[in-house]
């Protein structure tokens, strides 16, 4: 697989931490049909947690957040970066935007298990064209 680097726009929404918010959010998704690329929930302050949605299609997410009365915010802006996983992929990216002077703020990666791995990364607005263009090289 070659690497293949997609700007994917991403929401996010805060919740009281407590068991079943990610399911509830998860669910109502999956009950109208937002497929989504990415998801991530982390702690946010003493009890909360932070969601964040890479949804394949904005507008169906907007509409489902809408219906059920979620606040969220975005769009945002990240790259999902797909390609083999081989020792030094993840640091290759990183020189790339190191060389374009495109400062990463955020990154989460994963391997797929069948050679391959996701990454996610995240710059800030302003940085964002460099960015793109960088990783287009």
């Amino acid at each position: 697989m070659a690497l293949n680097v997609r700007s994917v726009d991403y929401f996010y929404t805060r919740v009281e931490d407590k068991p079943g918010r990610a399911y509830e959010l998860l669910a109502k998704l999956a009950s109208e049909h937002v497929n989504l690329l990415a998801f991530s929930a982390v702690p946010y302050g003493a009890n909360c947690v932070e969601l964040t949605i890479f949804p394949e299609n904005s507008g169906k997410l907007n509409d489902s957040a809408k219906s059920a009365g979620w606040n969220i915010t975005g769009p945002q802006h990240a790259f999902l970066i797909t390609g083999d996983d081989e020792l030094g992929a993840l640091a290759a990216i990183h020189l790339r935007l190191l060389d374009a002077k495109v400062n990463i703020y955020a990154s989460t990666g994963v391997i797929d298990g069948k050679g391959g791995y996701g990454y996610v990364i995240y710059v800030k607005d302003a940085d964002f064209p460099a960015a793109a263009k960088a990783l287009a090289a």
